[in-house]
């Protein structure tokens, strides 16, 4: 698998603006580890060889926000107050937060909605899908699991009972078919990482932006290998079939992604590979503003 150089990694501090269309999204780095292939679910001897001959492989943690529109839209909101820190890079504060769209309800998604038992962001909406909404409310499901792995139930439920009142339960489609939240923004079934997780299309002046959450958290290796799956999925074989799905059509359709855990700069494009594969092109970081290119 052939990537841009990645730039010396404390240009995270710095601002990172790529414009879609007229709308312009922003990376909010929360910063990057080397993972080994414990995670992994049907990485074979060989593919590890091909992919990531040392065993590791970079993985980051991102949340993203989006200006359009004249509104202020965080996608996932991390691991907590680096969250809102970041937001400072681009001259914005947390209740500048018009409506915030979270993938999934994993503590490395969710962790700014609430900062010492207040909502972080006090006047955004809060858009969650149905699947995931309905597995965080069900008593036998946290019943089912051992007590001290019930607290991921309890934070979920505290964050839509905080913004009860600005609470968007909605429900995906397939890519092509997607639910219209907002104008310019909708809501794609991504299920399989968990029972609802979603990813989101955005769409400015023509020009299209998929924020596809966790649909792959290894990209050395489930790019060119999509059929690996990793511990972290509620049913891989669900979220195995999903990314190939999804990959297909973004390539077909030279759709722009955005990951939160694709290494800096965070976002890029695919190109299929003879072999089955895929190929992930970050976007280049090469200075200054950084123009959407089509492919």
């Amino acid at each position: 698998m052939l990537f841009f150089a990645m730039p010396d990694l404390k240009a995270q501090d710095d601002a990172i603006v790529f414009d879609i269309g007229a709308a312009s999204i922003s990376l909010l780095a929360e910063g990057e580890r080397q993972n080994g292939t414990g995670i992994l679910i049907g990485a074979t001897d060989e593919m590890i060889k091909n992919a990531i001959p040392d065993g590791t492989y970079t993985m980051a943690t991102n949340a993203f926000m989006i200006e359009m529109g004249g509104k202020v839209l965080l996608f996932d909101a991390g691991l907590g107050q680096k969250t809102i820190d970041n937001l400072t890079v681009y001259g914005k504060k947390a209740s500048d937060v018009d409506a915030v769209f979270i993938t999934h309800f994993h503590g490395d998604h969710t962790g700014s909605l609430m900062i010492n038992g207040q909502k972080g962001y006090p006047n955004a909406s809060l858009y969650v899908a149905k699947q995931e909404y309905d597995y965080y409310m069900n008593d036998a499901e946290m019943t089912a699991l051992p007590e001290n792995r019930r607290g991921a139930f309890t934070t979920a439920r505290n964050i839509f009972d905080a913004y009860n009142d600005k609470l968007v339960v909605f429900t995906p489609n397939e890519i092509e078919s997607a639910t219209e939240l907002i104008p310019g923004v909708k809501g794609v079934a991504a299920y399989g990482h968990t029972p609802g997780h979603a990813g989101y299309l955005v769409e400015s002046a023509g020009q299209k932006l998929f924020l596809w959450g966790d649909l792959a958290h290894a990209m050395a290796i489930q790019m060119p290998y999509p059929e690996v799956a990793v511990s972290f999925d509620t049913d891989p074989v669900k979220a195995v079939a999903v990314r190939q799905r999804l990959l297909n059509y973004l390539v077909a359709n030279g759709i722009e992604i955005a990951g939160a855990h694709i290494p800096f700069p965070g976002m890029g494009n695919l190109v299929k590979q003879e072999s089955g594969g895929y190929e992930f092109i970050f976007m280049c970081t090469c200075g200054g503003r950084f123009p959407y290119i089509a492919q």
